[in-house]
C-alpha cells in the first residue's frame, strides 16, 4: 500500500503541477522502480491477499512505460515532438480501463475495512476524472483527479500504517486514529 500511495501521490502532484513542474517524466522512477517492482513482488509473495498488488504493480510498470522514450509510446502519437489529440484520447482509454479495474477491486473490497474501500473509491474518482480530462481537456477534471489522487494516496498510507503501527509494535505516542477495527487484507 505504501508503494501504491507513493506512486499515486507523485502522479497527482505532477498532475497539479506542484512546484511548477509540467513535465511528468519523474513518475517513471516511482512507477517502475518503487510501485512496479515492489507491488509485483508483494503480489507474488502474498498470493493469499488476492491480485490487487500484482495488478497495480503491472499498472505501475505500464504507466511508467508510457514516459520511457525507448518504448516510444509518446513518440508514436506525436507530430514534430508534440503529442497529438490521439495521444490524449489513448491515455483517456488507458485510464478509463484502469478506472473499471479499480471499480471491480472496490466492489471486492466492500467486506474489508472502511479505509481500504475509501482509498479505492478515491482511486476510482482519480482515474475517472483523469480519463475524462484526457478526452475533454477540461482542466477542472485534471484538478479534481489530482486532488482525489492525493486523497487516495493518504488513504493508502493510512491502510499501510494501520497494519504496522499497532499497540504491540510501536511506542505509545505513535498511533493512528481507529477508524475501523481489524487489520487490512487488501
Amino acid at each position: 500500500m505504501l508503494s501504491f500511495g507513493a506512486v499515486i501521490l507523485c502522479s497527482s502532484l505532477l498532475t497539479l503541477h506542484a512546484g511548477g513542474v509540467y513535465t511528468p517524466n519523474l513518475i517513471l522512477v516511482f512507477a517502475t522502480f518503487y510501485g512496479g517492482i515492489s507491488q509485483t513482488f508483494v503480489g507474488m509473495w502474498e498470493m493469499f491477499l488476492g491480485t490487487l498488488f500484482t495488478t497495480y504493480g503491472c499498472f505501475n510498470f505500464s504507466y511508467g512505460a508510457i514516459y520511457l522514450p525507448q518504448i516510444g509510446i509518446v513518440a508514436a502519437y506525436s507530430v514534430n515532438g508534440v503529442p497529438t489529440e490521439e495521444f490524449h484520447h489513448a491515455i483517456g482509454i488507458y485510464l478509463g480501463v484502469w478506472c473499471l479495474i479499480t471499480i471491480l477491486f472496490t466492489l471486492g473490497a466492500l467486506r474489508t475495512t472502511l479505509p481500504n474501500v475509501c482509498t479505492l473509491m478515491a482511486a476510482v474518482g482519480t482515474f475517472g476524472c483523469l480519463s475524462a480530462n484526457a478526452f475533454t481537456g477540461n482542466p477542472h477534471l485534471a484538478t479534481a483527479g489530482g486532488a482525489l489522487g492525493i486523497t487516495a494516496a493518504f488513504g493508502a498510507f493510512y491502510c499501510a500504517m494501520s497494519t504496522l503501527w499497532t499497540p504491540q509494535t510501536t511506542l505509545s505516542f505513535i498511533r493512528l486514529p481507529p477508524l475501523i477495527i481489524g487489520p487490512s487484507n487488501v
